[in-house]
């Protein structure tokens, strides 16, 4: 909560007011702050920092499975969104155009996503079956014309993504691929952000629009609501026609290709900074965590030597890309609250008497655990409880989502495990009225994914129409 010496830090309580804290969070940890251009943020350092080793270790993990960066425009002409039409329908509430007025031709879209952009360049790159696959990502910024409300990294006009877009030369190329890339985001997630993930299909009325098949993985946040972390989508041969993406096959007949185009965004943020953050400030995974490191030392000022072995410790935990805070014009006990607020995941305290024994205390950030170690062990013992952290976190948040996973048959229950901030795992027609019958009675409840692991669903009734199911699907309120 709030330091009483600075008259800073969190003034609300996560379970109390979840909006409000989470805002706080965001703003008092100096991860963002709110544009003065409506529906837009600013990612401060702070947040930019942990955006940036999404980036370095997503990027890396592509890279070994052959994709190559590249970058195309953010303006995207009219005609091509007219092109694939369930693409253009879908998107077409959320786009911002540049009349031509001021383009002085024709109209432009600022980019909502770059399927067409792209698969125009992939329709004079692909000629044969030796051209594929083509595998190219870019890292970009995207807007979407779709909220003034803005939710720091949870929702805004313009935010910060990856998009991958492939090329194949079969079916099955495609679906396995598109599948592998699905699974490489919930490896991810789980062991770099420590947040669980739930993996599974959209149903048709919730997929990518345009797409052949959509699947998601979901986060369950702490208040029991959903956010899509990422999409993978299989997008069949329906863009390839649309733009004329064919090739050569090895027996020199032409056909058309198979594609797929996969996302996640800095929403994950969002689900970084609310599965874990507490009432104190940010709380974040060591491996994703900027600084994993803080040294602080105590009363410096009258002993030289505490200064100077804790500038040896800063240079021997390098790797942890450690903060030495040594402001001498602040007290220990507001650098403690500061770093705290700022989610370091461990602190380093060392001060005249813990000279004297040649010891510091490691101080943990996720449960406020503190312990002495010696000096000389400091290399091994650090890198031992960051570890432990990394996994803690993980275990904690594995628990609290399964916690809020149900499973129900009875209409009137799933109305009531709504309101007790559940997901429900529940038996569903394939229909698109069906779904928006279930959004109206429970008050805003929506599909989430259906789990890739099926109950039997033999003999089972949709709970919205009493037809024949057509498979068990997670629903829940979601971000």
């Amino acid at each position: 909560m709030a330091d009483k010496e600075s008259g800073l830090g969190i003034t609300v309580k996560k379970e109390d007011d979840m909006p409000e804290w989470y805002q706080q969070v965001c703003l008092k940890s100096e991860l963002a702050e709110y544009s003065t251009v409506k529906g837009c943020m600013i990612i401060k350092p702070n947040g930019y920092a942990i955006w940036e080793n999404i980036q370095k270790t997503f990027d890396a993990m592509i890279k070994k499975h052959g994709v190559r960066n590249a970058y195309f425009p953010l303006l995207i002409p009219e005609k091509f969104f007219k092109m694939e039409k369930e693409h253009a329908e879908g998107f077409n509430p959320e786009v911002a155009w540049l009349d031509k007025a001021v383009t002085g031709g024709e109209r432009l879209a600022i980019r909502p996503t770059s399927e067409t952009i792209i698969y125009d360049s992939y329709s004079r790159w692909v000629r044969s079956y030796r051209d594929l696959p083509l595998k190219i990502n870019q890292w970009c910024n995207v807007v979407r014309w779709e909220t003034e409300a803005t939710k720091l990294f949870l929702r805004s006009r313009e935010f910060l993504w990856q998009e991958g877009h492939c090329v194949y030369e079969t079916e099955d190329e495609c679906e396995k691929d598109t599948i592998y890339y699905l699974n490489l985001y919930k490896k991810f997630i789980e062991e770099f952000l420590a947040i669980p993930i739930m993996e599974g299909k959209k149903t048709d009325k919730e997929k990518f629009s345009g797409a052949y098949k959509t699947y998601s993985i979901e986060a369950i946040m702490p208040d029991g609501k959903s956010i899509q972390a990422g999409t993978s989508h299989n997008l069949g041969q329906n863009f390839a026609k649309a733009f004329n993406i064919k090739f050569l096959d090895q027996n020199e007949k032409e056909k058309f290709a198979w594609q797929n185009s996969w996302g996640i965004s800095t929403r994950l943020i969002g689900a970084l900074v609310m599965t874990h953050s507490d009432d104190k400030g940010l709380v974040l995974p060591p491996k994703i965590a900027p600084n994993r490191v803080a040294i602080i030392p105590i009363a410096f000022e009258k002993n030289k030597k505490v200064l100077e072995k804790a500038q040896d410790i800063f240079r021997e935990l390098s790797k942890h890309d450690p903060i030495l805070d040594d402001r001498e014009n602040l007290t220990a006990g507001f650098k403690f609250h500061d770093l705290e607020l700022k989610g370091i995941p461990l602190r380093i305290e060392i001060g005249p008497k813990d000279l004297e024994k040649k010891e510091v205390v490691l101080v943990r950030r996720d449960t406020g655990t503190k312990k002495s170690i010696k000096i000389s062990e400091i290399k091994t013992q650090v890198d031992k409880e960051l570890e432990t952290i990394q996994k803690d976190l993980f275990e904690k948040a594995k628990k609290r989502t399964f916690e809020k996973l149900v499973q129900s048959e009875n209409l009137n229950e799933v109305i009531k495990f709504i309101k007790e901030r559940k997901i429900i795992l529940i038996p569903l027609k394939n229909s698109k009225d069906v779904e928006d019958t279930l959004k109206e009675k429970t008050g805003g409840a929506k599909t989430l994914n259906i789990p890739f692991s099926q109950p039997q669903i033999k003999n089972k009734k949709c709970i919205i129409s009493g037809e024949p199911a057509d498979y068990w699907v997670y629903v829940g309120k979601s971000y």
